[in-house]
Order: C-alpha cells, then sequence, then structure tokens
C-alpha cells in the first residue's frame, strides 16, 4: 500500500484521534484551567488544527495575532496526537529559556532528529558537551582579526567583481532581476569562500559559460549549489507538516518528498567530504574556516567537520539573504530613509577616502550609525529567523506564570517579538530606524532578550558581526551606484517561512544608475 495514498492517510488519522483522545481528556483533568488568546481555544483531540490548515499560508502573521491577544504574549499551541508548545513573545520568558535556565531547554529530540540527516551533529544541531566543544572552537576563530580580514576581503570581491556588475548590467539592460534571488547567491558564494575556500560563482554572470569548458566548476556550481538549496528546503518542511513527523513514514517508504531530499542531502554530504578529505591531505595554512578546524586538531573526523561546515553554510546563506530582501522592499517605499542614509554614506567617503575610492572598511563600517540602525529596524518587522525552538527537560514555570511540562516543545516567536505592543510601543508596527539612535547619533544596542534577529545568551550568534559586515557593504555599494524600483512596492510580499522568512515569489526590481 502506498503510504502516500488516502486509505494509508486515514488509517494513520484514525490511529492518531483514538490515542489523541485518551492523552485530550487526561490532560483536561490535570489541567482543568486554561486560559486562552480570545476567538483561539483549541478543539477537542485536533487542537488548534483546523485554525492551523486555514491559516497555513500566513502562519507568521496568524501567530503574531495569537500572542498579541494572549495574556503575556504567550500562548499553549495544542497539536494533533496531544502535542503540546508554548510559544511566547515575552522577553521575560526568552531570557529564562535562553540564560537563566538555559540548561533546561536543550534543541531536544524532536529538533535533533529532523535535522539530523542534513545536519548531522553541526553546532546548530547539537547540544551539550557536543556542542560545547564546538561553540569554544568557534568562538575563538570568529574574534580572530585574521577571520574578520578575511571575511572583509571576500565580501569586497564579491561586491565588486560581481554584484555591482550584475547590476550595471541590469540598468544597461533594463532587465527586470529578483533580488531576493541576486543576494540568496551572492550570500552562497560568499560563506562558500568563508567557509571551504571555494568559489562556486553562483553570482558569476559568465558562469554557465565558463562551466561549460570546466567539469570541476559545473559539478560544484550546477549539483552542489541547487543540492544544498533542495536539502535546505526539505529539511526545513519536516517542521510544518499537520500531522507531527509524518516524514518519518515518507522516509522509511523512501517517497515523495523525504526521496528528493535524500538524493539532496547525498550530493551535498559527498561533495563536502572530498573537499575535507583533500584539505586534510594539503596540511597548508589558509583562513577559511574549515582549514582553522583542521589546523587546530588532527582528531576531528571528516563527518564531524563536515557537519560543523555544513552548519555555517546554512547559517550564511539563508539569513543576511533574508534581511536584505526584505529592507530593500521597505526601502522603497521609505524616500526620507534612503536619503538619510545615502547622506551618512557621502559624508564618511568624504571624509575618510574620498569620492575616488572603491568599497567601505571596517571603520568605514563602524561608522553607519544609521544605516546599521534601519537594518537592524528592518529585522525587528522582518527576522531572519523567525521561530527558535527547544525543548523542556524538567517541569518549569515562566516568569509570566506558565507552566511547562517535561518533554513539551517551548518556542520564541521573534517575527511576532518585533510586533508586541509591550515591547516596542503603540507604533511597533511602524518601520521607524530613529527608535535605535541616541541623541548624540550612535546606534544604540537594544536588549537581546528583545531583540532577537541573532538569537540570545549561550547560543547568541557568533557571526552577528560578520553578518553586518556583509549587509552594510552591500547596501552602501548598491545605494551609492544605483537606484532600485520595486515592482508592486505597495502590496506586502507573500511570506514563507522556512529556515528563514522569504518571498514566496522574490522581490522583482528595475535598476538604474544613480546620477548625482
Amino acid at each position: 500500500m502506498d503510504a502516500s495514498s488516502p486509505l494509508s492517510v486515514l488509517l494513520l488519522l484514525s490511529l492518531v484521534t483514538i490515542s489523541s483522545l485518551l492523552l485530550f481528556i487526561q490532560k483536561r483533568k490535570k489541567n482543568p484551567q486554561i486560559t486562552y488568546p480570545l476567538g483561539f481555544k483549541p478543539y477537542p483531540l485536533v487542537g488548534y488544527l483546523p485554525q492551523y490548515l486555514a491559516n497555513r499560508h500566513r502562519t507568521a502573521d496568524w501567530f503574531s495575532e495569537m500572542l498579541a491577544n494572549a495574556p503575556n504574549n504567550t500562548i499553549v499551541f495544542h497539536r494533533l496526537g496531544g502535542v503540546r508548545k508554548v510559544i511566547t513573545a515575552n522577553p521575560a520568558n526568552v531570557e529564562h529559556i535562553l540564560r537563566t535556565h538555559f540548561d533546561n531547554y536543550p534543541k531536544g529530540e524532536m529538533f535533533l532528529t529532523t535535522l539530523h540527516d542534513f545536519l548531522g551533529t553541526g553546532i546548530f544541531n547539537a547540544d551539550g558537551k557536543t556542542w560545547q566543544m564546538q561553540r569554544k572552537k568557534a568562538s575563538y576563530e570568529f574574534n580572530t582579526k585574521s577571520l574578520r580580514s578575511f571575511i572583509e576581503r571576500c565580501v569586497h570581491q564579491e561586491i565588486e567583481t560581481r554584484l555591482l556588475p550584475l547590476l550595471q548590467q541590469a540598468s544597461a539592460t533594463g532587465q527586470v532581476i529578483d533580488l531576493q534571488d541576486v543576494f540568496e547567491r551572492f550570500a552562497f558564494d560568499n560563506v562558500c569562500k568563508v567557509s571551504f575556500d571555494l568559489d562556486p560563482g553562483c553570482l558569476d554572470p559568465e558562469s554557465e559559460e565558463e562551466a561549460a569548458h570546466d567539469n570541476k566548476t559545473s559539478s560544484f556550481t550546477n549539483t552542489f549549489s541547487k543540492a544544498f538549496r533542495n536539502a535546505s528546503s526539505l529539511s526545513a518542511q519536516r517542521f510544518r507538516y499537520a500531522i507531527p513527523r509524518f516524514w518519518k513514514i515518507k522516509k522509511l517508504f523512501d517517497i515523495g518528498s523525504e526521496r528528493r531530499l535524500r538524493e539532496s542531502i547525498s550530493i551535498v554530504h559527498e561533495f563536502a567530504d572530498q573537499i575535507i578529505h583533500s584539505r586534510k591531505k594539503e596540511k597548508q595554512t589558509k583562513q577559511d574556516l574549515l582549514s582553522r578546524f583542521v589546523a587546530s586538531s588532527d582528531h576531528y573526523s571528516e563527518r564531524f567537520l563536515r557537519d560543523i561546515v555544513i552548519s555555517f553554510l546554512l547559517a550564511g546563506r539563508e539569513t543576511t539573504s533574508s534581511a536584505l530582501s526584505w529592507f530593500f522592499w521597505i526601502l522603497s517605499s521609505r524616500p526620507e530613509v534612503e536619503a538619510k542614509i545615502l547622506d551618512e554614506i557621502r559624508s564618511i567617503r568624504a571624509k575618510n577616502r574620498g569620492s575616488g575610492m572603491k568599497g567601505y572598511d571596517f571603520e568605514d563600517l563602524k561608522e553607519m550609525n544609521y544605516l546599521h540602525a534601519a537594518i537592524s529596524e528592518s529585522m525587528r518587522l522582518y527576522t531572519p529567523v523567525p521561530v527558535f525552538t527547544s525543548q523542556a527537560m524538567e517541569d518549569d514555570i515562566l516568569p509570566d506564570g506558565t507552566h511547562v511540562k517535561k518533554g513539551w516543545l517551548v518556542s520564541y516567536n521573534s517575527y511576532a517579538m518585533g510586533r508586541m505592543e509591550a515591547n516596542w510601543g503603540k507604533d511597533c508596527l511602524e518601520y521607524r530606524p530613529e527608535r535605535w539612535i541616541d541623541a548624540d547619533g550612535t546606534f544604540r544596542q537594544e536588549n537581546s532578550f528583545k531583540f532577537t534577529a541573532f538569537h540570545a545568551g549561550p547560543r547568541m550568534c557568533l557571526g552577528k558581526e560578520m553578518a553586518y559586515i556583509q549587509m552594510k557593504s552591500i547596501v552602501a555599494s548598491v545605494l551609492e551606484h544605483f537606484e532600485l524600483e520595486v515592482e508592486g512596492k505597495e502590496r506586502c510580499p507573500e511570506k514563507i517561512v522556512a529556515t528563514t522568512l522569504r518571498m514566496k515569489d522574490g522581490l522583482s526590481v528595475r535598476v538604474r544608475e544613480r546620477n548625482y
């Protein structure tokens, strides 16, 4: 019998319904008084499944509405099969989960199992001693001046030799381009250089022509990059099943999306293993992350190194491209913000290096306080990673009084946190970079448990500085040379909540050279 046939699904639902009934009766007795958001009371047996299916196309905003209507901006989400998940947008709860009681909220078995095929035991899919060891090593490397300089060179080279020429070509031909796709290809090129010191050339307009004469380049560009994108998307899809863990049945029978995932992961792992094996034999001193891990110990297995590097590839490709896409969409309808950014860029250019120089160094970028604020404000409203999930090891009570049972999933919703009046005031839905600027014009850091775009606590994102270097360099370089006209800018793009918050149909823009 085909596991995806209607009969198979019906039988599975019947089994789940019976077990759910028993669990529901038992939990109802233990929790007779539960407060629900206005208009969002769960149904017996199926929990929020009917509402979830009705709002599946707009889950980010649906959860924001639920959390905004909930006491203390926290809900207990009921899923089919008796699964309970606490979801919060309350900074006090977030600090409790991510710092005060950090040991009680690891990634957990469900998260680790769901992503294990793709990420293995890499830093973003590890707990306990495995995570601690990787974190310690990665933290040391990300704080070295040599790695920062290497990242700056990689970003500058990709901007000057590929991004700006591509936009120049679009301007000359009048071609409409998908800016989200451009940023994703830029990010993948850049993170491959930083992680492997290898260049896939995804953004190179001549890469296809070169690939025809270079089997190695062709293999890398047309196989590895596509397989990586598919593996990332299909792995994230496992979290979105209406029936929890239904993907395991598809994997067992090797059908549909699980078969495509297996094939994509096989390609990614095989290619990564080849690079790692070659790098360990070379024994050369390089600046990329892989070389640094290889040089630090001969005891790391190739599989372990592969998991580490793939985790960094995933983070580097997905997050900055998401943040930049939403930033440029917002900027398209905020000419006053664009004018202030341009004034800041020109002022720094004139003061530090003169208008004839190309690119920006680290000191230039540090002085771009308003640009830093404008990007941060965009990420507040459209955070690249909208949801973070962990699992409770023991019973607990959150600061707002919410009871958490052992084994429950616990999430904080970054997308919703940026839209809560309790967190940001009555103008929480307005895009206003000035909220990040002090009276003297400098950028003001926010509490990381309130602005969670880079996570917080012991798992705080190590690539935060790298991300700002990349984003500020791109924005400053693009705006200095080009005007971007976003098609349909008056309509908010439809959101896809995958690994990151993406635009369903991309971001179509026309490019014109800027006249001074």
